[in-house]
């Protein structure tokens, strides 16, 4: 991810700037992030996101916001942000699950601190960083279980979920769409031919991406 020209930027800053922003942003350690799968350094390029990306982030709100309309859990769309108080991190996960009462790290009610499950969707501008740093923040989230990432390029799914001792560990990777992922978070099975239904008939096998 590219941040915006070097500044240190305060928390308060920040969130008094996304307040206001048109497009949105992450923050972490002073710096504004701003997001999308882009190709380009204006705001307009930064905000978008490729259609696939766009498709399977809806089959996710579909597929698990069916689900949990039985479950004491609910989810939260990518405008949902999360804070995490142990490094500051500022961010806004493609889709975000929370059992029990959601809490907040602030009055408005507009920065999550407890879910139980994070979902990225990865894309070219973003992959690298969600598979590493933005991992590691993120597991400083004393509720998170279970972090999993789709990839929007070609069909791959991983599941990184954390042990009762607090080790994470891979628990699931396929590229094929005829696989299930188990979310053992809130009992629930997932067909990766669901999550990439409308997606353009990415490719199964595995390919360098330049």
């Amino acid at each position: 991810m590219t941040a915006l020209p070097k500044k240190y930027y305060t928390p308060e800053e920040y969130l008094a700037l996304e307040e206001k922003a048109v497009y949105k942003s992450e923050y972490f350690d002073g710096q504004i992030y701003p997001m999308g799968d882009f190709e380009g350094d204006t705001p307009e390029a930064m905000a978008g996101a490729k259609p696939a990306h766009n498709a399977i982030r809806e089959n996710l709100s579909i597929e698990i916001g069916s689900f949990l309309k039985k479950k004491g859990c609910r989810s939260y769309s990518s405008d949902q942000r999360v804070f995490v108080p142990a490094t500051g991190l500022y961010a806004y996960p493609d889709l975000v699950i929370v059992c029990g009462k959601p809490e907040f790290s602030d009055s408005q009610t507009s920065s999550l601190t407890n879910p139980v499950v994070l979902i990225e969707v990865l894309s070219q501008s973003t992959a690298n960083y969600d598979r590493g740093e933005k991992f590691e923040l993120y597991r400083e989230i004393p509720t998170l279980r279970e972090y999993l990432l789709v990839d929007s390029r070609r069909v791959w799914v991983e599941l990184w979920r954390k042990s009762e001792q607090g080790i994470w560990s891979l628990m699931f990777e396929s590229k094929s769409l005829d696989a299930t992922v188990h979310l053992e978070a809130i009992q629930a099975d997932l067909l990766l031919a669901d999550l990439y239904a409308n997606t353009e008939d990415l490719p199964e096998t595995v390919f360098r991406i330049r």
